[in-house]
């Protein structure tokens, strides 16, 4: 099995298991994003209240719409990201270590390669996997809608009717209908709604490597120049570095992230066409001339809490089982070369 592809399966299981930690954090995050009501004069909700009225108003599955097609993206894209991030770091790698040979550098991975590698595996991992978050964004900002299938107006209509009516469920909303909602609206062409400002969103994950590779790079040279140089870089110091990593990049890109979820969730074709967006720029004007420079940071502490703990969560998981996958592969050879040891 090829370094790319343990990276790989790594990337998707740490993913998957970060998501499923977080991803009630991460629905109440795209409300708070796609909210675009600027004159609403009520106290806004924290994070925690705002979940709790998700689950009083529309149960506890609502804080999980959208999971199913929302793991499936994530073990794609974290799949495809570290899959080509480990082919691309391998050719600057070689690349480095030729350039070494011929007495330029020191034979090591600079900041700039580093990011490099990032974007392009970002670019890769966009373009691959727009459509499935389009349509995760769809089912997270649903809300169910009201269990009165039509007004009561008239006073003819008996107490039992009046009871039947407000039993009617709404159906169900599952990824099939999300799927036809963005069909219906923009065709094919709709699966890559945001895919531009996703783009320039790549920057938020090469941010997070870049300095992610630096603090870690500083470390083991820290560890190796003291007592502690034979002791690796433990689960818990993965932890931090991955948090501080995210943090730094979350800061820096929000805003394009907010801006991306506007025009993946549902749009409004009729009324208020201050609510309904044509790009990315025209988002972009709308929400500064109707919102204000704030709305670019709705949610942003919720998004900070969620996706610092889902990168940290990936990154100890994620090198746990790089390092128990090269294990069982130097211990599966050393038991075939002692098998097939002549007598």
């Amino acid at each position: 099995m090829s370094d790319a592809l343990i990276n790989g399966l790594a990337g998707a299981g740490g993913g998957i298991i970060a998501q499923l930690i977080t991803y009630p954090l991460q629905t109440v995050n795209t409300r708070q994003q796609t909210d675009r009501d600027p004159k609403k004069t009520k106290r806004k909700l924290g994070t925690i209240e705002q979940m709790c009225q998700v689950v009083k108003h529309e149960g506890w599955g609502r804080l999980y719409g959208g999971l199913t097609p929302s793991l499936v993206g994530t073990a794609a894209s974290q799949g495809v990201y570290y899959y080509f991030y480990q082919i691309f770091r391998n050719k600057v790698e070689a690349a480095a270590l030729a350039r070494w040979k011929k007495g330029f550098g020191d034979g090591s991975v600079g900041m700039l390669s580093s990011l490099m590698v990032a974007a392009l595996s970002g670019c890769v991992n966009v373009l691959l996997t727009n459509p499935i978050w389009v349509v995760v964004t769809r089912m997270q900002t649903h809300t169910k809608a009201s269990r009165i299938s039509k007004p009561i107006q008239s006073l003819s209509v008996t107490l039992d009717e009046a009871v039947q009516i407000s039993a009617i469920e709404p159906p169900p909303y599952g990824t099939s209908n999300a799927v036809q909602e963005v069909y219906d609206e923009a065709g094919v062409f709709g699966f890559w709604k945001g895919v531009f400002p996703t783009l320039i969103m790549v920057s938020n994950p090469s941010i997070q490597f870049m300095l992610y590779e630096t603090l870690l790079k500083k470390l083991k040279a820290r560890r190796a120049m003291s007592k502690n140089a034979n002791k690796g870089v433990t689960a818990l110091e993965v932890f931090l570095l991955g948090a501080v990593a995210k943090l730094g990049a979350t800061v820096v890109t929000y805003p394009l992230l907010v801006v991306k979820s506007r025009l993946q969730a549902k749009q409004v074709t009729g009324g208020d066409k201050k609510l309904h967006y044509k790009g990315t720029l025209d988002a972009i004007m709308k929400m500064i001339r109707y919102e204000g420079i704030y709305c670019f940071y709705k949610g942003m502490s919720t998004k900070i809490v969620q996706s610092v703990l889902a990168a940290a969560v990936l990154f100890m998981v994620k090198e746990e089982l790089v390092k128990g996958a090269r294990l069982l592969m130097v211990g599966n050879t050393g038991l075939i070369n002692k098998v097939n040891k002549p007598p």
